[in-house]
């Protein structure tokens, strides 16, 4: 039976390169890569900081295109970064955490050398994340963005409520008076969405989850709908309260009446999960669940 880690030749690196601690991390993930017998090539910004000398590309899309693995150095927002610019690539990303508590990035630096060792023999498998869509028009200009956790629309720097008109292929939800809403992928509802009360949803189920932010109608909870639905949400109060949010970074400021698109884009994002890692044992780790014995 052929060993998959002998596929992966070339490596990719690419890290937050304002840490310096990063800056190590990736340069010791270079040493243990070349001394395996494999290729290391980074972006410009994460060879410059972590003092390699190494093939670079420009930016994370060129550097995915070319090699047979990217490992992200940082938090789940650096992880969050590069998912969005490789959108679509058919190259596996390996998350490897810089401090937090990092849900995508699940591997600790002081574990790389022995995740490096699983890779190199196999054992990982891939699992195909959805990534979720949003379009809206704002002054007249399409914005379009894609998003690996979540879209959030909420109150900007004004302290009051905002509302918000929700619907569902076409149907009336409801219409909430909130703080913000939170439509979130199956991968993000550990994320902002756990945070406002939202329930966890395993990554690889079909669903988006709709959280409210502080509702002022306490019967507005939590929603699951089918990722297969088009959600539509018109801005009622006027600018400059409403701001959308993908993946945590603004992308726009809404004015009155517009209305953002959210759905299931075509593309997805491609993750390497070793074999000793599952979303159960990171829920049992990183929240410190524990069973009766625990």
């Amino acid at each position: 039976m052929k060993n998959p880690g002998d596929k992966i030749k070339r490596v990719g690196l690419i890290g937050h390169s304002d840490k310096i601690s990063c800056s190590n991390v990736v340069a010791n993930a270079a040493r243990l890569i070349r001394a395996s017998g494999r290729a290391v090539l980074a972006d410009l910004a994460t060879a410059q900081a972590a003092r390699i000398k190494t093939d670079t590309c420009p930016d994370a899309e060129s550097l995915a295109a070319q090699v047979d693995l990217l490992l992200v150095f940082g938090g789940d927002g650096t992880f969050l970064r590069v998912a969005r610019n490789i959108a679509g690539s058919r190259t596996p990303l390996l998350g490897i955490n810089i401090g937090g508590l990092g849900f995508l990035t699940a591997v600790s630096s002081d574990a790389l050398a022995h995740a490096l060792r699983e890779v190199w023999t196999g054992q990982f498998r891939f699992e195909a994340r959805a990534l979720i869509e949003a379009s809206t028009r704002c002054d007249g200009r399409l914005i379009r963005q894609t998003a690996l956790n979540d879209f959030v629309i909420s109150r900007g720097a004004v302290p009051r409520l905002i509302q918000l008109d929700v619907d569902v292929n076409g149907e009336l939800l409801t219409s909430y008076r909130c703080d913000g809403l939170i439509i979130s992928s199956p991968t993000g509802s550990t994320a902002y969405s756990l945070a406002a009360g939202g329930a966890l949803v395993s990554p690889m189920a079909e669903v988006f989850a709709l959280t409210p932010i502080c509702p002022h109608t306490l019967s507005n909870r939590p929603l699951i709908l089918p990722l297969a639905s088009t959600i539509r949400i018109r801005a009622v109060s006027p600018k400059p309260a409403t701001v959308l949010s993908a993946d945590g970074d603004v992308i726009a400021e809404l004015s009155e009446g517009d209305v953002v698109v959210i759905q299931r884009s075509r593309r997805t994002v491609r993750l390497m999960q070793l074999a000793d890692s599952s979303f159960f044992a990171s829920l049992r780790k990183k929240l410190g669940w524990r069973g009766q014995n625990g």
